[in-house]
């Protein structure tokens, strides 16, 4: 058994690995709050312009689980430097697309590539400490994870509204360069065991053809009114023939390109349950709360941005505390407060209305840091727990594409559930404004002008069933994190990551 490799600046490997991730983690949301511009510029509609994020998004999730495979043939390093490259380079492309086609095809690019660099950061970066500091290190990719998607929207705000859009793309081109350079040359003298491993054509076919039709059924069903549309009816059927295909084809084949015999392992299953479920909750807190506080409040980009910000602060302050701590507890007790806390952060906004200040929305936010301080570190180290040293890149590829799509699930049917049980409570408020209700039409009377009496009734209501939309969808998402605290507790101990094999773990 050789000694565990150890770059010769631990300090600067760990910033040069963060960087990449943050880097990466940040486009995922960068975008989101420049579209309008971007459709502006390019002569499009915003409708269209989603496609940036629906194209960078199916990449992402195809290429994600195809991270086992590729470790193996090509090796963790030269893996992690050329997808942060390759990342770089794409985002540049970004910055200078001249057409709206031209945007979503490097936006593509840019997704595919950035795929497999969360899972190797995740390998190298267990693989580079000891066992007592590993918590520490998935700490610090936890809090890297929770931070770039909150000052991504503020971040991508700040630079369009002060210089313009492509420079939300151009930012990444000297990080990511910095983060493959710093990397490349800390781990030269790190042996990768690569192998040649037989390309799974049939399993690469249905995972793009079904996951990429998924993706889009998912973006696109909202705009296109679901089932109604042939377009998604003929998309939805594709999707689930090539993904009854995939599962069955990657379950029986020898080599399959997505191992997903990995669910075997007990902690992973379970760990990866929860880690999904979670995230896609928080995820949809995530989204719906910025909407709510523009559509409902009548907040600014930016200050739903500063709203929504206090939830970074806590895991901030305390990730290096839970990263040295949560050890020596049993993780699930640490997983359980977590949900817990999440949960009663849900229920609180279940009882938000139209008048609630700024204070109160923020406060909620900064309590929820609380949860997201303890979520992320302890569901990883136990999911990766029980998965042999080879298997944990893969491992976490594959938890990583689950998650995604659990996002992707998720920002569907918030978005989803929000507008069409708004549209249910609009008919149920508007049912006894009528001309055969006396009380109604005096209150109307009284307004002066029927046509705008009308319309500002009708506006009052549609904000009130947003509203109660609002707060029906929070409750239900209080309840799902309370569930999981019974699934979290099927996984058993002990919990410690194992280091990667690749450079002398073996």
């Amino acid at each position: 058994m050789t000694s565990q490799f150890r770059p010769p600046n631990m300090g600067l490997t760990t910033i040069g690995l963060s960087l990449a991730t943050f880097m990466q983690v940040l486009d995922t949301t960068i975008a989101n709050v420049s579209l309008p511009t971007i459709a502006g510029n390019l002569g499009v509609s915003v409708s269209q312009s989603t496609w940036v994020i629906t194209s960078f998004a199916v990449s992402m999730a195809i290429s994600l689980p195809l991270t086992g495979f590729l470790t193996r043939r090509f090796g963790e390093v030269k893996m992690f430097i050329w997808s942060t490259l390759l990342f770089s380079i794409a985002s540049f492309l970004c910055g200078i697309a001249q057409s709206m086609s031209m945007l979503i095809l490097f936006r593509a690019i840019q997704g595919a590539v950035a795929g497999p660099m969360y899972p190797i950061t995740q390998s190298l970066m267990i693989s580079i400490y000891p066992p007592a500091k590993r918590g520490m290190a998935l700490a610090l990719l936890a809090m890297v994870t929770v931070v770039a998607p909150i000052a991504g929207p503020i971040l991508g705000g700040w630079i369009t509204d002060n210089y313009s859009w492509p420079w939300i793309f151009f930012i990444n081109v000297p990080i990511g360069i910095f983060a493959s350079m710093v990397v490349g040359n800390q781990m030269k003298g790190r042996t990768d065991v690569t192998q040649r491993p037989k390309i799974d054509y049939v399993g690469l076919i249905t995972l793009i053809l079904g996951v990429g039709a998924l993706q889009i059924v998912l973006d696109k069903g909202n705009d296109e009114d679901w089932f109604n549309s042939n377009f998604i009816v003929i998309t939805s059927i594709i999707s689930a023939i090539s993904i009854a295909v995939f599962l069955i084809w990657e379950l029986t084949d020898k080599e399959p390109i997505v191992d997903l015999k990995l669910l075997r392992h007990r902690n992973f299953r379970y760990g990866t349950i929860s880690l999904v479920l979670a995230y896609g909750a928080f995820f949809a807190i995530g989204l719906l709360l910025p909407q709510w506080l523009q559509r409902n409040l009548g907040y600014t980009s930016t200050w739903a941005g500063f709203a929504a910000a206090p939830l970074g602060i806590l895991p901030v302050l305390l990730t290096v505390m839970v990263g040295k701590y949560a050890a020596r507890f049993d993780l699930r007790m640490v997983t359980s407060f977590s949900f817990v806390v999440m949960g009663l952060t849900c229920f609180m906004r279940s009882h938000f209305y139209l008048d609630v200040d700024f204070y109160h929305v923020a406060s909620v936010q900064l309590l929820q840091g609380l949860g997201v301080a303890t979520f992320f570190m302890p569901v990883t180290t136990i999911l990766l727990s029980d998965l042999q040293p080879h298997e944990i890149a893969a491992g976490g590829g594959l938890a990583t594409f689950l998650r995604t799509l659990g996002a992707s699930f998720s920002a569907s049917l918030t978005t989803f559930l929000w507008d069409h049980r708004a549209i249910i409570h609009h008919a149920q408020l508007a049912a006894p404004i009528t001309p055969y209700n006396p009380i109604a039409q005096n209150a109307m009377a009284q307004m002066g002008d029927p046509q705008t009496a009308a319309a500002t009734i009708n506006q009052m209501i549609t904000q009130q069933g947003l509203q109660i939309s609002f707060n029906e969808v929070f409750h239900l998402l209080g309840w799902i994190f309370l569930s999981l605290v019974f699934v979290i507790w099927m996984a058993r101990p002990p919990f410690a990551a194992k280091a990667s094999a690749a450079g002398g773990g073996h």
